[in-house]
């Protein structure tokens, strides 16, 4: 097994407790509606969650995860992917620790760490989790949309 880790920056004009809030606490209800790709959300637990996406979505079809960290106060969030499509027969579990920070201009500075478990003798290279990366920019980017066109949301 290897680890392969990838990390991100991104800024954005939104301050971190909003986007927090879009992105990450109701992301469930939020993005699929920004998308336009339909979603079911079920979550046994607050640690654990599956994502199905319909017939419509051209997302992936089931992913099942484990939250590691939530924390409102520091803006922080960890979750593993232990199940699902994503991993396909060479990756054993994707774990992603995402943190928001304020900037100086008043907006946030997004910082993704990405560590991917390979399984066997497997080695990923980045080219191989690049539209992975850009669906996930594309995400972040039509939230920080919404919440330009709609500044009193998640106040």
């Amino acid at each position: 097994m290897a680890i392969t880790t990838f990390s991100d920056e991104h800024t954005s004009p939104i301050p971190p407790s909003r986007i927090f809030k879009a992105s990450i606490i109701d992301s469930h209800n939020l993005i699929p509606k920004l998308m336009h790709k339909p979603s079911k959300a079920s979550k046994s637990s607050k640690a654990m969650g599956v994502l199905e996406a319909s017939s419509r979505s051209t997302l992936l079809k089931c992913v099942k995860y484990r939250v590691d960290e939530l924390n409102e106060k520091t803006f922080t969030y960890g979750y593993t992917l232990i199940e699902g499509d994503s991993l396909g027969a060479n990756l054993e579990k994707i774990t992603y620790e995402v943190k928001f920070e304020q900037s100086a201009d008043g907006g946030s500075i997004s910082k993704v760490t990405s560590k991917y478990y390979t399984v066997g003798d497997f080695t990923l290279k980045e080219d191989e989790v690049k539209a992975g990366k850009e669906r996930v920019l594309a995400m972040y980017k039509a939230v920080e949309a919404f919440l330009i066109q709609n500044p009193d949301a998640y106040v």
